[in-house]
């Protein structure tokens, strides 16, 4: 049996979490493995345990005597400040505490107002506060487990249930309710816990097939990982915020867009996509047997020394492992190359919409292995030498031969797609 972990470096790990860190991280942070790390944070639900496990670290719940205080401050007609400071707790405690487990209104605790007229309305009604009544309260609140909302209201149960058969989304049921219910707080819900009806287990209270109306149509929730823990950082890179403002606006030649179109799991081909941002010029890269760093590098080398220098000035890529050689090829190419950031396709406009028009020629999934060499390079030529609106209906090969037969004349009218 495995020892267990000592108090304070639990606490750490979750202080890890708490500032921002993924379990894996925090793990690793305090001195644990990163698995060790996610199976406490799986251990725990998810949640941090609201007391560490050398005891609680916040003061524990208001009992019965200090609920008799605060009744006695109460009909004192004493602010919520000065009951704080005679029972050693924070005032948010006390106004919570009075606003929640009061039997008679659960508005704002004024003191102030007797039992005359609001500043802003009528009469104000003085909660009645008593503390046996209040303890019965929290202890109610505090059982677990607790019934979730769809489980106890049926009404609700169905209108959730009606609208993702119309494959409505939770976020629009959320904020549909909202609209259509605006006066009755039990017909509201959040697209969360539409979420955990559908996934977490002992809170489904929705169908479980329902999981089939959502766009996804996932049976299991998929996590959202951190990008920094889904591709490490790579040494050396150079940010797209660096990059020279004449890239932006497409007007000098000579600007690159890349990425790799993968196959299908079993097999470890791809294909590589070069785009020109001028001229809408494409070079495909053949990576049948792998796209690891090394092959990457020569293939991106191959193509760009074929290239005159006045059309090898940058190429901007993703932070992708397959250019962790990134070094060796802007040396071997003399090119400067640059990195988006995580989740920014659109500032590889030119490479997405390309990457869509290959999948004319290479359904997702396919086994890219078997597409020979030159193959690619008649799908490159099929998209070089169709018309473009972004160049006032001009082909990428004609755009390009305008480049190389007159460099400084610019090739049509350009867009950011």
């Amino acid at each position: 049996m495995r020892p267990a972990p000592l108090a304070c470096v639990v606490r750490e790990f979750w202080d890890c979490v708490a500032a921002g860190l993924s379990p894996g991280e925090a793990g690793l942070a305090v001195g644990v493995s990163s698995t060790t790390g996610w199976n406490w944070f799986a251990d725990a639900g998810g949640v941090k345990p609201r007391f560490p496990v050398d005891g609680p670290r916040r003061r524990p719940r208001l009992n019965l005597e200090e609920r008799e205080e605060i009744s006695l401050g109460v009909a004192a007609q004493e602010s919520v400040r000065a009951i704080a400071r005679r029972l050693g707790r924070s005032p948010s405690t006390i106004a919570r505490e009075i606003r929640n487990n009061s039997s008679a209104g659960r508005g704002r605790y004024r003191p102030q107002y007797r039992f005359g007229a609001q500043r802003h309305g009528g009469p104000q009604r003085r909660p009645r506060y008593t503390p046996t009544a209040a303890q019965a309260r929290s202890q109610r609140r505090a059982r677990r487990p607790k019934l979730g909302k769809l489980a106890g209201n049926q009404l609700l149960r169905i209108q959730v249930q009606t609208r993702l058969d119309q494959q409505h989304s939770p976020e629009q049921i959320a904020r549909r309710l909202r609209t259509e219910f605006p006066d009755d707080p039990e017909m509201w819900v959040s697209h969360e816990t539409i979420y955990q009806s559908i996934y977490v287990q002992g809170r489904g209270q929705l169908r479980r097939e329902l999981h089939q109306c959502l766009r996804t149509g996932r049976a299991l929730r998929k996590p959202q990982r951190r990008a920094q823990q889904r591709r490490g950082r790579i040494p050396g890179m150079v940010n797209i915020s660096q990059r020279p403002p004449e890239v932006a606006d497409r007007a000098v030649p000579g600007h690159w867009e890349g990425d790799l179109i993968l196959g299908s799991t079993k097999s470890a081909s791809a294909i590589g996509t070069l785009v020109e941002r001028s001229t809408r010029f494409v070079m495909l890269l053949h990576l049948p047997d792998n796209h690891g760093a090394l092959a990457v590098q020569d293939a991106i080398v191959d193509k760009m020394t074929q290239l005159p220098i006045h059309l090898r000035r940058s190429l901007t890529w993703d932070q992708g492992n397959e250019m962790a050689n990134h070094i060796a090829i802007a040396a071997a190419a003399e090119i400067d190359i640059y990195f988006c950031d995580p989740h920014s396709p659109w500032q590889r406009g030119s490479n997405e919409n390309t990457n869509g028009l290959l999948r004319q020629y290479f359904a997702k999934g396919a086994d890219l292995s078997v597409f020979p060499a030159d193959y690619l390079d008649y799908v490159a030529a099929k998209l070089n030498t169709r018309p473009r609106k972004t160049l006032a209906w001009k082909t990428p090969a004609e755009a390009l031969h305008e480049l190389l037969s007159h460099p400084s004349k610019p090739p049509g009218v350009a867009s950011t797609a």
